[in-house]
């Protein structure tokens, strides 16, 4: 405004300096954007209506009393310019208000209500103050920031990831921001190891979890990573990357379980598992040809147990049955020589009765005993003096019909 006035007193009062000063300002118009030229409209009106006045006037062409006439003056040449501008030509006063009016009142109401997913619950605050805690469903509450709800996912399953990170996810705290620090271990016999796990959790209590602990998703990133250090460091290497790996998930649990709690973070541990353990990459090549000689070593030995419960059941079943059948003739032997000796002493006690019967008794039976296994039987007679003619009795036996 100074350089336009300035320009001006230059011009002085010679005819047409108005004219000239306005069709400059029209140039400049068209090359500068439009909120630039509603400026400069306005500072054009301005020029023009000193620029007319007459002498001893005001500077709105006016006496110097009259303001109130300068001033509708000006907002008619404004309206005059800006409903160019505007679709619609320039509100009134009385549209703006109602305009703002409407705009407040949807505001409010759009601000009104809210929604709580299934599987979330919301936390509400009023003037930042705890009020209630909201089930799922549709709610309303006191518009324009009086309340506030807080969506807590309660029943979803929550996880972070720690040394690698899966794509998709929403949650910034689920990812790692140093993959490789956070791998880096030292186990208790001084080797290093990678080691890659995920925490699942879910949040228990609404309440604690946005107010107890600022920032309880990081806290549990830095409680997971320090508890997972200590755990490893309590084991060597080989412990940690092969048989050892379902006592660290477990012990890591119940530390990490007693930590939250300790915390008052709102938070449950559902489960802690181990993910990619390997060694350093300077050493990584060496220490897979020590698991391959590992792996060959079980191989081996699983197959010599195999041939052992092949062979020695099969040995030992044989020895138990020669031991059973040792027994079974011990048992045999037993029995015959002691019916032997019984019917012995019964034979004694009937023959101290009746020797002659018992002896003539005890021949007969033997020889019933020993004839027919003797093919050929010549009888003699010893009361004979002659040769008793031959008897043929086998002969005789095979002609029987």
């Amino acid at each position: 405004m100074t350089a336009l006035f300035g320009s001006k007193a230059c011009l002085g009062d010679q005819p047409g300096d108005a004219e000239r000063l306005t069709i400059h300002f029209e140039e400049r118009e068209q090359s500068v954007p439009i909120s630039r030229r509603a400026s400069d409209s306005r500072e054009r009106a301005v020029m023009t209506l000193e620029n007319k006045s007459p002498p001893g006037s005001g500077p709105w062409g006016t006496g110097p009393g009259d303001r109130s006439s300068d001033i509708d003056t000006f907002l008619r040449h404004g309206r005059q310019r800006f409903g160019g501008i505007l679709p619609g030509g320039f509100p009134s006063g009385r549209g703006l208000l109602v305009a703002g009016a409407l705009s407040f009142a949807a505001y409010g109401l759009w601000s009104s209500y809210y929604t709580v997913p299934s599987d979330s619950v919301a936390v509400i605050q009023r003037f930042g103050k705890f009020v209630a805690e909201v089930p799922p469903g549709l709610h309303f509450k006191f518009p324009l920031g009086i309340d506030t709800a807080t969506i807590v996912p309660v029943k979803r399953q929550l996880k972070q990831e720690f040394g690698f990170t899966t794509p998709g996810g929403n949650d910034p705290y689920q990812s790692p921001t140093d993959g490789r620090r956070e791998t880096e271990m030292v186990t208790g016999d001084l080797n290093a190891a990678l080691v890659e796990w995920v925490v699942q959790y879910r949040i228990s209590d609404p309440v604690k979890f946005l107010f107890e602990v600022r920032e309880p998703a990081a806290t549990l990133r830095y409680v997971s990573e320090s508890v997972m250090r200590e755990v490893v460091g309590d084991r060597t290497v080989d412990e940690v990357i092969t048989i050892g790996r379902q006592e660290i998930e477990s012990e890591a649990l119940l530390k990490m379980q007693a930590l939250a709690t300790k915390y008052a973070m709102g938070i449950s541990i559902d489960q802690v598992q181990l993910k990619n353990i390997n060694p350093p990459e300077p050493v990584q090549s060496s220490f897979n040809e020590v698991n391959q000689a590992q792996q060959e070593k079980e191989r081996l030995i699983n197959e010599a147990r195999r041939e052992y419960n092949k062979v020695i059941p099969l040995a030992e079943g044989e020895k138990d049955q020669r031991i059973r059948e040792a027994d079974g003739y011990r048992l045999k032997r037993i029995n015959e020589a002691e019916g032997d000796a019984s019917r012995f002493t019964a034979l004694l006690t009937e023959y101290l009765k009746a020797p002659d019967v018992t002896r003539r008794r005890i021949y007969i039976e033997t020889l019933q005993d020993v004839m027919p296994g003797i093919e050929s039987k010549i009888i003699v007679d010893g009361s004979t003096g002659s040769i008793l003619p031959l008897l043929n009795l086998d002969r005789q036996k095979e002609n029987r019909p």
